[in-house]
C-alpha cells in the first residue's frame, strides 16, 4: 500500500526511481508521481495511470536531476486525481511523499490555513509539506524533526528542498521505511526490493527514526533527537522473482509456483522439533497453556485453518481474532498464551499494531509466520518461521497462504510434540506427507482446463454461495475472498451445516454453490447439505477427493482431486480455489494483478 523511493546521487537518478516505483506496483496504488531538484527548481511529474505512463511523459519531457522523490498512491483522503497524487509541494520549496495516514490534519489544517498556506489537494499528506515548510528556517533535517513531533498517526515520508541540493530526508513511526548505503550516494525506499541492484547495503529505520541523506552522509537521529547508530545489513533483494516470464498475469504465475514455495518452505525440515522457530522455542512451547492467533485477510483465514490443526494435533485451545478488531476491545490477557502473529509482508499495520497490544496487556511470548525475514514483525516477536513463499507480486494471495499454512502445520506438531503427544510414528509420516506435497499440489494443477470451463460459467453471475466444514470451513472463506478480490463477484462462505439457518434463502438456479468435499469424517453431513441445496434448485460445484463417491449429475458438477490428503488437505483444496476465481476474473476482463480498490501490502489502519 504506498510505495516510497528517494534518492541523492552524483548522477541522474531518474531511472532509479522509476525502476524502483515499478517493483512497488505489487503494492496496489492509484496514481503515481516523481519529483527532482533541477537547476535550483523543483519540478515533478504526476500521473493516475500506471508507472510506465508516468515514464513516457517523463521522456517525453526530459526530466532529469540528481535528487529526488517518487512514489505510488492507494487513496485514503482524496479521491484518484493528479492533484492528489503525491509529490507534494509547499510554495515550491518543499516536496514531500508520505506513506500512512495523519489523523490530526484537520487541526493542522485549519491552523496552516490561518498561517496563509493554500491548499491544492483533499489528501492529509499536503499537511505535512506545508507543515514543514512553515517551520523550515534554513535546516530541512531540523524542520522536519520539528515537524514529525507534530504529527498523530502513522506515517513514512521522504522530503527534499529547493534551497538544500543533495539531501533528502526521511521518518517513520507506524510505516516500514529503509536506508539504502551506496558509494557516494544514498536511497530511501519503502522496501529493499525498490532499489535491489543499486544497492545491497541496507538499514531498517526504527520506530521515530529521523534520516538525513546526503552524498557522503546517513545521519540518524531516534524518536528523542538523540543520535543513534542502526546496522547496516547486506540483503539481497532479488528482483527476478517480479518478472512475469510466460505467464499472462502475476497470479496465475504464483498459483503455479505453489510447489516450488512449498518445497522451498519446507527445505531442512528433517524432524519435527521446537527449535525450527527459534532457539528459545522450546523454553516458550513448554512454558505455554494456549494459542492466541492474531492476523488480517487471508492470513486470519490460515489461523482459523491452524486453530483446526493445533487443537487437534497439540491438544492446546486456539483462539483467532481478527487483529484489527483485537486491539479495540475488552479482553481477557493470558501470560502463558503464545501470542501468533501471520502476515505475508510483515508491515501489516493492524497485525503490529494487535502484537505490541498483546505484549502491553501482559503476554511476552510471541511468534510471527511471514514471507520477510527482515520486517518489522519478525523483529517484534521472540520466534519466527519464515515462509519462503518468494516474491508476491499479485494483491490476491496464494502462494503466501498456503506457505502460512505449510508453516502453522508445522507450528502445531512442533507444540504436539513438546506436550508428549507426538509419537515417533506419527512424526514420521507426516513428515512423509509434507514432503509429498510438491507433487500433489502439481497434480492438482493439472485440473486447470476443467475448471476453465467452470469459469465460463461463473462469468455471468453475480453471485456465489462457498461451503465447507470443520477443517475445510476456512479453506470456503478463502475461496470466496479470493473470488470476489479479482473477479468482483459477490461470494459468501458458510460452514455446510449453517445453510438451513439462513443461507439456504438466497440459493437459486442463479446461485451457483461451490462446496469443498474431502472425503474426511463429514463427507455424509456435507452430501446431506448438498441435496438441501439440490432441493431447491441450485447449482452445486463439488471438489472432491477421488474416493469421495459423489457422482455428477443435473445441476450436480464435479472435479475430482487426485488423492485425499489427511490433516493436509486444506493445502490441496485451496488450489483449485484459486485457479477458479483467476478464471473466472479472466473471462470478466479484469484487473486481475491490481484489483479495484485493494493494496497489496496494508501499512496502514
Amino acid at each position: 500500500m504506498c510505495g516510497i523511493v528517494g534518492a541523492v546521487a552524483q548522477r541522474n537518478i531518474t531511472p532509479i526511481l522509476l525502476e524502483g516505483l515499478k517493483r512497488l506496483e505489487y503494492r496496489g496504488y492509484d496514481s503515481c508521481g516523481v519529483a527532482l531538484h533541477v537547476d535550483g527548481k523543483l519540478q515533478r511529474s504526476r500521473s493516475t495511470s500506471r508507472v510506465t505512463e508516468l515514464q513516457a511523459q517523463i521522456d517525453q519531457s526530459g526530466l532529469a536531476g540528481f535528487t529526488g522523490i517518487a512514489h505510488t498512491r492507494w487513496a485514503t483522503h482524496g479521491v484518484p486525481s493528479s492533484a492528489n497524487a503525491h509529490p507534494h509541494f509547499s510554495r515550491e520549496r518543499i516536496a514531500l511523499v508520505h506513506n500512512g495516514i495523519i489523523e490530526n490534519h484537520e487541526e493542522l489544517r485549519a491552523e496552516l490555513t490561518a498561517a496563509g498556506y493554500v491548499f491544492e489537494s483533499q489528501t492529509d499528506t499536503e499537511v505535512i509539506a506545508h507543515l514543514i515548510d512553515h517551520l523550515y528556517q534554513g535546516d530541512l533535517f531540523a524542520s522536519v524533526q520539528q515537524a514529525v513531533k507534530r504529527l498523530s498517526g502513522a506515517f513514512a515520508i521522504a522530503v527534499f528542498c529547493r534551497d538544500e541540493p543533495h539531501r533528502v530526508v526521511g521518518a517513520r513511526l507506524g510505516s516500514p521505511l529503509i536506508v539504502g548505503v551506496g558509494q557516494g550516494e544514498n536511497f530511501l525506499a519503502s522496501d529493499a526490493m525498490a532499489i535491489a541492484g543499486t544497492t545491497d547495503q541496507i538499514i531498517y529505520l526504527e520506530e521515530g527514526d529521523v534520516v538525513d541523506l546526503q552524498l557522503q552522509k546517513c545521519w540518524i537521529v531516534d524518536s528523542e533527537g538523540k543520535p543513534v547508530t542502526r546496522e547496516v545489513r547486506t540483503v539481497q533483494a532479488h528482483s527476478g522473482g517480479a518478472e512475469l516470464g510466460p505467464y499472462r498475469h502475476y497470479m496465475q504465475k504464483e498459483i503455479f509456483e505453489q510447489p516450488r514455495a512449498i518445497a522451498d518452505t519446507l527445505e531442512g525440515v528433517a524432524n519435527i522439533m521446537p527449535e525450527l522457530f527459534g532457539d528459545k522455542a522450546y523454553g516458550i512451547f513448554k512454558e505455554i497453556d494456549s494459542v492466541l492467533i492474531l492476523a488480517c485477510g487471508t492470513s486470519y483465514y490460515a489461523g482459523l485453518t491452524a486453530k483446526y490443526w493445533i487443537e487437534s494435533i497439540a491438544k492446546i485451545p486456539v483462539n483467532v481474532e481478527i487483529a484489527s478488531e483485537y486491539r479495540y476491545r475488552d479482553s481477557v490477557p493470558n501470560p502463558k498464551s503464545l501470542v501468533v502473529t501471520i502476515s505475508q509482508s510483515g508491515e501489516t499495520a493492524d497485525t503490529l499494531a494487535a502484537l505490541k497490544h498483546a505484549r502491553s496487556l501482559g503476554m511476552p511470548h510471541t511468534l510471527t509466520v511471514c514471507n520477510v525475514s527482515t520486517s518489522a514483525m519478525v523483529r517484534e516477536c521472540e520466534l519466527a518461521y519464515i515462509t519462503h513463499a518468494g516474491v508476491e507480486i499479485g494483491v490476491a494471495s496464494t502462494k503466501a497462504f498456503t506457505t502460512q499454512l505449510a508453516a502453522l502445520f508445522l507450528l502445531a506438531l512442533s507444540l504436539a510434540q513438546v506436550k508428549g503427544l507426538l509419537s515417533d510414528e506419527q512424526e514420521a509420516e507426516h513428515i512423509k506427507a509434507m514432503r509429498h506435497l510438491p507433487v500433489a499440489i502439481s497434480a492438482v494443477l493439472a485440473l486447470e482446463p476443467q475448471i476453465i470451463a467452470w469459469a465460463e460459467q461463473f462469468a455471468s453471475k453475480e453471485n456465489a454461495l462457498f461451503l465447507g466444514r470443520g477443517l475445510h470451513y476456512p479453506i470456503a472463506l478463502e475461496g470466496a475472498l479470493k473470488l470476489k478480490e479479482i473477479s468482483y463477484i459477490h461470494a459468501e462462505a458458510y460452514p455446510a451445516g449453517e445453510l438451513k439457518h439462513g443461507p439456504l434463502a438466497l440459493v437459486t438456479k442463479e446461485m451457483p454453490v461451490v462446496t469443498v468435499a474431502p472425503n474426511d469424517t463429514l463427507i455424509e453431513k456435507l452430501k446431506s447439505n448438498m441435496q438441501e441445496v439440490r432441493a431447491r434448485g441450485g447449482e452445486l460445484y463439488v471438489f472432491a477427493d477421488a474416493d469421495s463417491r459423489i457422482t455428477a449429475s443435473e445441476g450436480v458438477h464435479v472435479i475430482r482431486l487426485p488423492e485425499h490428503y489427511g490433516l493436509l488437505s486444506p493445502i490441496l483444496h485451496t488450489v483449485p480455489l484459486q485457479l477458479l476465481a483467476y478464471h473466472t476474473a479472466l473471462a470478466r476482463g479484469t484487473d486481475v494483478d491490481k484489483p479495484r480498490n485493494l493494496a497489496k501490502s496494508v501499512t496502514v489502519e
